[in-house]
């Protein structure tokens, strides 16, 4: 039991994990992680990856924890869809969900684009403040839950999180996402030479994560983000609810 909750911590922790990397990281013999993985895809917590390349977990872990919010689920419902996003736009997609006053990195599809501004984004913490993924999910969350994330951003130390004029800042932004449809990144904060775009992914009357794209500014016109990556996006949140809301249904027959 022990030797498979490992492997469900080192799968959690990736995108994707192949049976090399268990091995360095756990140190079990190869034929040992691959019958644990086989119990474990039986199991329905973890499944192979797109291509048949390593492995990864499934939302079925939600069973593992009281404490889950969604974030399995999404990434689920998400990764092919911002897989897709990557194949017919080239450009590296990321799924974030909700962790306590951010948003961290689920999803990423760096490995899948040859154009990506960044070399690895999985866990990667982003900012509700500054960050498109964060500003998206802080922006159209319910505005009960707004407060309360406001309230923790207000007690951060990270200067991203908490500006001076936290407030004026926050509800400026606000107003701009909500009149655009989407949240870009803040220009003032790194790497400049690049931004993401996002959209929130809805579930019900809650907001279960956000999906964007990464893209270098000098490439994409804004035209070419309103006409085409924007709209892509609204798209991909779409099909992943109506994903997670077959998943959910189909978990609850069971």
């Amino acid at each position: 039991m022990l030797r498979a909750l490992s492997i469900l911590r080192e799968l959690n922790r990736q995108q994707t994990t192949t049976v090399d990397q268990l091995h360095r990281c756990t140190g079990l013999p190869k034929p040992t992680l691959v019958r644990l993985l086989a119990t474990l895809v039986a199991a329905g917590m973890a499944t192979k990856a797109e291509r048949g390349l390593g492995y990864r977990v499934t939302s079925d872990v939600l069973s593992l924890s009281a404490g889950f919010h969604g974030g399995p689920l999404v990434a689920e419902a998400g990764r092919p869809w911002a897989v897709d996003l990557t194949r017919r736009l080239r450009w590296p997609a990321v799924i974030a969900v909700p962790l306590h006053e951010r948003v961290t990195v689920a999803v990423s599809t760096v490995a899948d684009s040859a154009v990506s501004p960044f070399h690895g984004t999985v866990g990667n913490s982003l900012s509700m403040v500054t960050r498109a993924a964060g500003r998206a999910y802080l922006a159209f969350c319910p505005d009960a839950e707004r407060r309360i994330l406001m309230r923790m951003l207000a007690g951060s130390t990270d200067p991203e999180d908490n500006p001076p004029n936290l407030t004026r800042v926050v509800q400026a932004m606000i107003t701009m996402v909500r009149r655009q449809g989407y949240a870009e990144r803040d220009p003032a904060v790194e790497p400049r030479s690049s931004n993401t775009v996002a959209v929130p992914i809805r579930l019900g009357d809650t907001v279960a994560g956000t999906i964007g794209l990464s893209y270098f500014r000098s490439v994409v016109s804004h035209a070419v983000l309103v006409e085409e990556l924007v709209p892509a996006l609204h798209k991909a949140s779409q099909e992943i609810t109506v994903s997670m809301e077959r998943l959910q249904r189909a978990r609850a027959g069971n």
